[in-house]
């Protein structure tokens, strides 16, 4: 499974970096650094929305304080 989380302006003003720190340290507490990979990427054309994210090339909107939550739903949930 891929994430990939936009690191661009827009998205970084939003907190991309809080989402990255915050779906690394998911990652590593659940022991899934097998099978997840977490990249950074630039604009990805939705920078209306909060911080873009793709799994698998699937779009999500975030935000620093729904990360938890997406991490459950979207990662373990699907694993």
């Amino acid at each position: 499974m891929k994430i990939t989380v936009c690191i661009g302006s827009s998205c970084h003003l939003k907190g991309s970096r809080q989402v990255v720190e915050k779906l690394q340290s998911l990652i590593t507490e659940n022991n899934l650094k097998e099978k997840v990979e977490l990249a950074g990427t630039f604009c990805m054309g939705n920078c209306q929305s909060g911080v873009c994210v793709t799994v698998d090339d699937l779009p999500f909107s975030l935000t620093p304080d729904d990360t938890m939550d997406f991490f459950h739903k979207e990662i373990l949930a699907n694993l």
